[in-house]
């Protein structure tokens, strides 16, 4: 039993914090190339375990996630087979003119992908600016990202956060596992993106990409 929860342990560590992500994203889109729910899910929370690693300075945005998947998946769980596609769950709230509410999927999907990108900028900025501190990393990625859509109070409390970035050394030593971070992150920006930006034309499409909060 020792033995094989050893093995297990080992298996979890193999490659870098990005790897199981990296995974999932082969799979999003069906072969029809829609993009499917609960693949796109799975992989935005096994992004949370890299956003942990930030610890106190990405609490905010882990809440924020953790609540839009919970909000979406608990929507698809409803009727897996209709809701099979994602933005299927915004058609029919379009249909029945709720797609703006607050609580509305619609909603939750919009936020979700604003958030992932702001993760993918963050990382990008890792790559880019080897000599940037982590909390610039961080403000420099909030502000090409979510600050537009913020209002003044949540904006306060997200610059106070980025203060509380981890150092960047230790940081790029805790996600990297035993795996070629670099790479992996370079594949991270590079794959997870086009994903995102194709969320956003949909939404964009029904004039839905612009709602603040």
């Amino acid at each position: 039993m020792q033995g094989l929860s050893r093995e297990i342990s080992t298996l979890n560590m193999e490659g870098t914090v990005f790897a199981p992500a990296l995974e999932g994203m082969k799979h999003v889109k069906s072969e029809g190339g829609e993009m499917l729910t609960k693949p796109f899910l799975d992989v935005c929370k096994q992004i949370l375990p890299v956003i942990d690693k930030f610890g106190a300075a990405m609490a905010l945005v882990k809440t924020d996630v953790g609540g839009n998947i919970t909000r979406l998946e608990n929507k698809y769980l409803s009727s897996p087979a209709e809701f099979q596609n994602l933005y299927s769950m915004v058609q029919v709230e379009v249909a029945a003119k709720k797609a703006e509410g607050s609580s509305s999927c619609t909603n939750g999907l919009l936020w979700l992908t604003r958030a992932m990108d702001f993760i993918v900028e963050l990382f990008r900025n890792i790559m880019e600016h080897k000599d940037w501190a982590m909390s610039q990393v961080c403000t420099e990625a909030y502000t090409k990202t979510l600050k537009k859509y913020h209002g003044w109070l949540a904006s306060s409390t997200f610059t106070v956060a980025m203060k509380l970035a981890p150092d960047r050394k230790k940081f790029m030593d805790v996600v990297a596992g035993n795996g070629d971070i670099s790479s992996d992150i370079e594949k991270f920006c590079a794959t997870f993106t086009p994903i995102l930006q194709e969320n956003h034309k949909f939404l964009a499409s029904l004039g839905l990409d612009d709602m603040k909060a």
